[in-house]
């Protein structure tokens, strides 16, 4: 039995990277969502604009909907950068927090907004599978 337990313990899943979402209003028919990834000690996550040849970008999409319109593209903060000698070319990441920003435009006075997160988390020595989740924020 001590043994299954062991087995357990060593096969859960690391998850150095929690999500949180919100939103303001900058008007009756325009609002910002807010996604913010808070990364431990130690990981991070790169940036939406990572050439091609380097590590998975983080990715949002948005699900399309009658009821708001992205207005421009999802802005970061600037991020650090290192140069990478597995990928030959300096990346940008993020460590212990960053938050993506995106404005929208509404048609109606509340909605949900949804889409998904792709996203890879790396520490010095080893990079997690990318992963993709779903986020969903309502804007009122």
């Amino acid at each position: 039995m001590l043994l299954f337990t062991a087995l357990g313990v060593s096969a859960q899943i690391e998850t150095p990277v929690t999500w949180a979402y919100a939103f303001k209003k900058t008007s009756n028919t325009e609002a910002i969502v807010y996604l913010k990834a808070t990364i431990q000690d130690g990981w991070h996550i790169y940036s939406q604009k990572v050439k091609p040849g380097g590590p998975v970008k983080t990715t949002i999409k948005f699900t399309p909907s009658k009821e708001f319109t992205k207005v421009g593209a999802t802005t970061e903060p600037a991020p650090l950068s290192k140069f990478e000698k597995v990928f030959d070319m300096n990346v940008g990441y993020f460590e212990k927090q960053v938050v993506f920003q995106q404005k929208i435009k509404l048609t109606k006075p509340a909605t949900t907004v949804t889409g998904t997160i792709e996203f890879m988390t790396c520490d010095e020595s080893r990079c997690l599978p990318p992963e993709e989740i779903k986020f969903s924020v309502q804007v009122k």
